[in-house]
């Protein structure tokens, strides 16, 4: 817990849809709870469900709810969980479901109770619309949480990470940081991407993610124990 009582967290968003949020959220979780911390992940908004045992699950979600370890409840874990692989706020529309970012912060404060710190994903990236007025940004402002951008490393990403950094930034949220994410194996410029980055973003890059399969996420842990406990250690302070 931080100072306040109040449980710790860090918001991960991204500069698109399958640049490795899921991956670096879960390897936080794990890395936080190899130390001894009770964390927690959290997917508020997820699309892209499939039906089991007649409820709708989503793989980010279940990826999340196994990196604790203690498996909180998949409601709490992820509130909203559509079918279709469309923007949030369309399939809710298609749902006829207003999402709520009180139902959100209400799931956080039940994460909260067993958790100190929660790791809580985006969907999509940081302005994607969840209602007719809210946004990806508005839900990461309302749980008060600092933000870690993910960039995805391909073309095009330098232009994406400096619009989202500046968004995020613009909108009054804490930048803590950027991880790069090599989702494109065969990808040219990684280290001058990651210097192109450094020079024209003001928060650090904390970390560069290695590409590997969905189910190989042992250099992604260890690329990323160290960041796990120094934004620990940030939200005890």
């Amino acid at each position: 817990m931080s100072a306040t009582g109040r449980a710790g967290g860090v918001f991960v968003t991204g500069t698109d849809t399958g640049i490795g949020k899921t991956f670096v959220t879960s390897a936080l979780v794990r890395a936080l709870v190899r130390r001894g911390i009770a964390a927690a992940g959290m997917k508020p908004v997820a699309t892209g469900a499939m039906r089991v045992a007649g409820a709708l699950v989503n793989d980010d979600a279940l990826a999340l709810q196994a990196a604790a370890g203690s498996a909180p409840p998949y409601a709490d874990v992820n509130p909203y969980v559509f079918a279709p692989p469309v923007a949030p706020h369309l399939a809710a529309t298609a749902a006829d479901i207003r999402i709520d970012f009180e139902v959100i912060h209400a799931a956080w404060r039940r994460l909260s109770r067993h958790a100190e710190f929660i790791v809580v994903e985006g969907v999509g990236g940081w302005l994607v619309p969840l209602n007719e007025t809210g946004t990806v940004a508005d839900l990461a402002r309302h749980l008060d949480l600092p933000v870690l951008l993910v960039v995805g490393l391909r073309l095009g990403c330098i232009n994406h990470a400096l619009l989202t950094a500046r968004a995020i930034e613009n909108a009054g949220s804490r930048l803590l940081g950027y991880v790069c994410s090599c989702v494109d194996p065969a990808y040219p410029g990684v280290n001058e991407t990651v210097a192109a980055l450094q020079a024209r973003i003001v928060a650090p890059c904390l970390g560069v993610v290695p590409h590997c399969a969905r189910a190989d996420h042992e250099p992604v842990d260890a690329a990323l124990a160290g960041l796990a406990a120094r934004m620990h250690a940030d939200a005890i302070a």
